[in-house]
């Protein structure tokens, strides 16, 4: 299906998800299709959700009231996950996207992805790991996301070892005889793992992430596209 026709649901967990980062939510999601459904979970009755409530008429969104009946107990959450499952079975939608930073949404995720639905998930970095790598893709819309770019320094990168591992197994599993995998490939096979998005480190694409790390070569190929090398193999 051509994925500007695809169609998206957006579900808001407006308790837990800051309402001055929608509209980088709506840019993001703009690139897999059209959302035709909009809705947001939280107490509307309190003043912590005015600037969602501030967005809900400027961008159809539909708000579900739900009470805080018992402390430490999120009524938001299970409404959320009740409509999620029940758009999934009888709504045409090809994109799941949700908006959540404290929930762990991980086994309503996996029941979209096991359903073939792309899922898309956008929170703060403290949304529990488990929800962030089930997604098809995870973009975090904290502050420091902003400052990534700047502030961290590629020898952290490289203390990441489940990111190098990562990238070093895409690698090998795409590289020619010689070593060298094109970009392209390695960036699929990333993909068809885990939720990964090079925004999360600071870096606009997969190349500028590579170039910043001294454990890998990169060079031009055919047709002026990337193609990347595990330093360790030469």
């Amino acid at each position: 299906m051509d994925e500007l026709k695809q169609k998206i649901a957006l579900f808001i967990d407006a308790d837990n998800a800051p309402a001055s980062k929608f509209e980088d939510v709506l840019s993001e999601v703009a690139n897999y299709g059209v959302v035709t459904i909009r809705k947001a979970y939280g107490n509307w009755k309190s003043p912590t959700l005015k600037a969602w409530e501030d967005l809900l008429h400027e961008y159809a969104i539909q708000p579900i009231q739900q009470y805080d009946l018992t402390k430490g107990k999120n009524a938001s959450d299970i409404a959320l996950v009740i409509d999620a499952m029940d758009v999934m079975y009888t709504k045409q939608i090809d994109v799941m996207c949700f908006v959540s930073s404290d929930c762990d949404f991980t086994p309503m995720v996996t029941r979209a992805l096991a359903e073939g639905k792309v899922v898309l998930g956008f929170g703060e970095r403290k949304t529990p790991a488990a929800f962030v790598n089930a997604c098809s893709k995870f973009l975090f819309l904290d502050e420091e996301k902003e400052k990534t770019k700047t502030t961290v320094k590629p020898k952290n990168i490289k203390s990441d070892t489940r990111l190098i591992n990562l990238l070093r197994q895409a690698i090998e599993a795409t590289e020619d005889e010689e070593g060298w995998a094109a970009l392209g490939p390695v960036g699929s096979n990333i993909s068809n793992k885990t939720s990964f998005d090079t925004r999360n480190y600071g870096f606009k694409n997969l190349s500028s992430l590579f170039k910043a790390i001294d454990l890998f070569e990169l060079k031009r190929g055919p047709n002026n596209s990337f193609l990347v090398k595990n330093v360790r193999n030469k």
